[in-house]
């Protein structure tokens, strides 16, 4: 695994530390690493959404 640093605005970090305070993810990383994992599995799927004339949240 590599490591990446990014900067996160200070009310992102707050909700993503909750979603670990209740036990939705073990961690900060795990949280984030979701978030890529469904940002990618979206995209996969944009393609058909674009035939269909839908944009992808990813695609601003």
């Amino acid at each position: 695994m590599e490591r990446v640093t990014l900067r996160i605005p200070k009310q992102q970090i707050e909700e993503v530390e909750q979603m670990v305070e209740t036990g939705e993810f073990p961690n900060r990383s795990e949280a984030i690493r979701s978030a890529v994992r469904e940002m990618l599995n979206e995209q996969d799927g944009d393609h058909e959404s674009q035939r269909r004339g839908k944009r992808g949240w990813a695609k601003v």
